[in-house]
């Protein structure tokens, strides 16, 4: 058993509407020092599978067929065993 981290972020390329209003409010907060704020997303999947490589390929076509929009975002796999 396999447990994987999925963190998707928006490409650089991409506005991050959520992002610049997270960074105006901490900024409205007193919070100085604080260059940008980009908001991502965390998915966690418990995975079945004999070995790292077989879960790897599950966690990436999980990403490239729904998790993530390749087009705007992109994505990282942490893998541990579960």
């Amino acid at each position: 058993m396999y447990h994987a981290e999925i963190h998707i972020t928006l490409r650089k390329s991409i506005l991050d509407p959520q992002g610049k209003a997270a960074s105006h409010a901490l900024t409205n907060l007193g919070l100085t020092g604080i260059e940008s704020v980009r908001i991502g997303k965390l998915i966690e999947l418990s995975i079945d599978a004999t070995n790292e490589q077989e879960a790897e390929t599950i966690a990436r076509e999980a990403c490239e067929k729904l998790l993530a929009n390749e087009v705007m975002e992109d994505f990282t796999i942490k893998l541990t065993n579960a």
